[in-house]
C-alpha cells in the first residue's frame, strides 16, 4: 500500500513517539463524496443552474398563457406518513361575546396550524436526507442540525425559481390510467416516456415532473396510496443527476418507488438526489390537468415560503404554457 509523504512522516513520529491513531486516520481520510461542484460554502445545490438566461429562454414556452396549479388541497385528511397529522383552527381574538373594535366595529378571524410541514405539497430541502449523518456538501448533522432550526440549508434560501419545466407522462407510457406500485422510473423508462412525447432534451437547470395517476386514489384508497407507489428508481436518479436537473417531482407521497427495488437502501433515491446532487425533491405535485392537456414543457415557477431554518415547506408552484 502506498502512503503520501505527510502520512509517513506521522507514521514515523507515531512510532518513536508512541501512538497517534487519530492523527493517522486524519492523514487517511478520503476526501468527502458528498462535496458541491459551486465550492465548500454552497446552500444552494442545483438550483444555481437556474440562471438568468435560462429563465428568459423558459419564459418563450409560453404561448397559451394558462396556468397550472401543481399543490394539492392540504387539510386534516390529506393522506401522509407515519403519524403526521394537519390541521387548522379558526378564531376570532379579543371578540369575544360579540366584541368589535373601534366605533367601525371591525371583525377579523385569524388561524393556526398545527402539524407537520410534511403533509401534502411540499419541497424537500437539501437538509432533510443524508447519508449516515452526513449532508450535502460534506456537511455533518452536528453542526447544523438544531430544535429550533437548521443552521444551514433552511428553506428560507431556496431562491424565486423560474425555470423550464418538463412533464413525463409515465401512465400513458404504460398504457394505464394508474401506473401499479413498485415500478421503478430508469434510465429506459425516462428515455421511452420522452420518445413517446416528442421531448427532445432534459436540460442543465429544468424541473422534471412526472406523472403517475397515483393522486386518483386519494380519498378513495388512502392506504394504498400512503404506503406505496410507483416512482424514480436509483438509476433514473443518477441518470437526472447527470444532466444537471435543478429539481425533481412525482405525484406520489412517497416520490421514489415503494417497494424499494431489489438491494436499495431505505429512501437512497432520496440520499442520491439530496445529499449527493444537490438536488430538490418535490412530493405529491398534482399533475394531472398538465397530463390531461399535454402540456410536456412549460415554465415552471415556484416561491418557497422563506421560513427560517426550515427542513421542507407546503409549496402550490405553479405551471404556465
Amino acid at each position: 500500500m502506498k502512503i503520501g509523504s505527510r502520512t509517513r512522516s506521522l507514521l514515523f513520529a507515531c512510532i518513536a513517539g508512541g501512538l497517534c491513531l487519530s492523527s493517522l486516520a486524519a492523514a487517511q481520510d478520503k476526501p468527502c463524496p458528498n462535496a458541491s461542484k459551486f465550492g465548500p460554502d454552497d446552500q444552494l445545490g442545483n438550483v444555481r443552474h437556474i440562471t438568468p438566461a435560462k429563465t428568459l429562454a423558459a419564459s418563450k414556452l409560453v404561448t397559451t398563457g394558462k396556468a397550472y396549479r401543481l399543490g394539492i388541497e392540504t387539510n386534516k385528511d390529506t393522506p401522509a406518513y407515519g403519524t403526521r397529522k394537519f390541521s387548522i383552527t379558526v378564531l376570532q381574538p379579543d371578540q369575544v361575546g360579540g366584541a368589535s373594535l373601534g366605533p367601525t366595529k371591525t371583525t377579523y378571524n385569524d388561524d393556526i396550524i398545527t402539524g407537520w410541514v410534511r403533509v401534502g405539497s411540499q419541497i424537500d430541502g437539501l437538509g432533510h436526507a443524508g447519508i449516515d449523518h452526513v449532508y450535502f456538501n460534506c456537511s455533518k448533522a452536528a453542526d447544523f442540525v438544531a430544535p429550533d432550526g437548521l443552521r444551514k440549508f433552511g428553506i428560507e434560501n431556496v431562491p424565486a425559481i423560474a425555470t423550464r419545466g418538463v412533464l413525463l407522462d409515465m401512465a400513458g407510457y404504460f398504457n394505464t390510467d394508474i401506473v401499479k406500485e413498485g415500478t421503478a422510473f430508469n434510465r429506459a423508462e425516462i428515455e421511452g416516456a420522452m420518445r413517446r412525447q416528442g421531448i427532445k432534451s432534459i436540460e442543465r437547470g429544468d424541473v422534471v415532473l412526472f406523472y403517475t395517476g397515483w393522486q386518483k386514489l386519494i380519498g378513495k384508497d388512502n392506504k394504498r396510496f400512503i404506503s406505496s407507489g410507483p416512482g424514480l428508481g436509483r438509476d433514473g436518479a443518477r441518470y437526472l443527476a447527470s444532466l444537471d436537473v435543478a429539481m425533481v417531482g412525482m405525484d406520489t407521497s412517497n416520490f421514489e418507488v415503494i417497494p424499494f427495488e431489489t438491494g436499495a437502501g431505505i429512501y437512497e433515491v432520496h440520499q442520491i438526489l439530496l445529499a449527493m446532487n444537490g438536488i430538490y425533491i418535490l412530493e405529491n405535485m398534482n399533475t394531472e390537468e398538465l397530463a390531461r392537456d399535454k402540456a410536456w414543457e412549460f415554465l415552471f415557477t415556484l416561491g418557497a415560503p422563506r421560513i427560517t431554518g426550515g427542513v421542507q415547506a407546503i409549496i402550490n408552484p405553479i405551471a404556465i404554457r
